[in-house]
């Protein structure tokens, strides 16, 4: 039986993954008065005079929202929010098992960009964070970022900066074994959706020496027509050498491909065209935008794919736990370029990688404990 059917009726048998349980007793009437009224009256005014105290005083300093519109599910894209509640309650068990955080899924019936942003604002009492999930490109950049800049709790988009910060990890790794250097890889990133992009943020930011999008009309370049707005933004700071080619002409040279786009896409030829022994990291799902094995035959040094039945999975899993455990311990708001940083290598740091084993698994404890430190130290600082 493969994993459609065992998950099928995983999720038949369940009804769903999560469930509400209590943390104090509530066995008699004088359990009732201390945990509602009257009891709870002097609760309230607590946190009345002091908003703060809903952190230490409710569930909600332990609480992450996770919101979705359903316009971009895994693969499968524009499902609606019904069909997205699946991925998010898998996400929400991610969480607890790994965090201990209760994340909550809300997925909501609108795709308007003022009404999420409106819906996240109004929700914020009762959380301590909130975890973007499965909006299509580009809305989900402007949700973000007003979101960033008017909440008061922090905001992360699992998509674009989990997507990134794994991805950063892998790198990182597979340098670590080949014994080479992020300044002096050049990179293809085929996909300039979410993910793509914020892929591509990232990797100039960690100083990889070039950084070249593709998306279905070809490389990014400053001055090529047709873009989006933040795809002109992110031309302006990619593809050094202004190339205007296809994804294979873009590859031809390259020492990395990174795929966040659609599957079987890559050939072996154009892998071949890349530089001797080359990353590759083909991370569409279900299928990637190629199998292992053909990457391997066309002189593929290191190959990771974000499938768990396939070696190396590059997986966001890695990441979110340990980040919120993180922004909750500490109380940053706000993830900066240099903190996603510090948790990629962070994550990477958490084994000692072969090109056989390159990532630690989401149940290595390690990658958690390693977050949580290095988010705390920079923090006090």
């Amino acid at each position: 039986m493969g994993y459609t059917q065992k998950s099928l009726d995983l999720h038949r048998q369940a009804r769903g993954k999560i469930e509400i349980h209590s943390k104090v007793s509530l066995k008699n009437k004088e359990d009732m008065s201390s945990a509602y009224t009257p009891g709870v009256a002097a609760v309230c005014t607590a946190i009345g005079r002091d908003k703060k105290n809903s952190y230490i005083m409710t569930n909600r300093g332990s609480q992450v929202a996770i919101v979705s519109d359903g316009t971009a599910i895994l693969g499968l894209g524009n499902l609606g929010p019904e069909a997205a509640m699946p991925v998010m309650e898998g996400k929400s068990i991610i969480f607890k098992e790994f965090a201990n955080i209760d994340a909550i899924p809300l997925c909501i019936n609108s795709t308007d960009v003022d009404e999420i942003v409106t819906f996240c604002r109004l929700i914020e009492p009762s959380f301590a964070g909130i975890n973007l999930e499965d909006i299509s490109s580009p809305r989900c950049f402007e949700i973000f970022e007003r979101l960033e800049k008017s909440l008061s709790i922090p905001v992360f988009h699992d998509d674009q900066d989990g997507t990134a910060i794994v991805t950063l990890a892998a790198i990182i790794n597979a340098c670590r074994v080949t014994s080479r250097e992020l300044k002096d890889l050049r990179v293809v990133v085929n996909g300039a959706g979410a993910a793509g992009i914020a892929i591509a943020r990232l990797l100039i930011h960690a100083e990889v020496s070039d950084v070249v999008l593709v998306d279905t009309r070809g490389a990014l370049y400053e001055g090529r027509e047709g873009m989006n707005p933040i795809k002109e933004e992110i031309a302006l700071r990619s593809n050094r050498l202004k190339h205007e080619g296809d994804l294979q002409s873009a590859m031809a040279g390259a020492d990395v491909f990174v795929g966040v786009s659609v599957g079987n896409i890559v050939t072996g030829e154009m892998i071949a065209g890349m530089n001797p022994a080359p990353f590759i990291f083909p991370m569409a799902n279900p299928t990637p935008e190629i199998m292992p094995e053909d990457a391997f035959k066309a002189g593929a040094c290191i190959v990771g794919t974000g499938r768990s039945d396939l070696p190396n999975q590059v997986n966001n899993a890695l990441v979110f736990p340990g980040l919120f455990k993180g922004l909750l311990q500490t109380g940053i708001r706000k993830i900066t370029p240099e903190m996603k940083i510090a948790v990629a290598d962070a994550i990477a740091h958490a084994i000692v990688p072969t090109a056989d084993h390159l990532m630690p698994t989401t149940f290595d404890k390690q990658v958690v404990e390693n977050i949580v430190t290095v988010l705390a130290g920079m923090a006090s600082n």
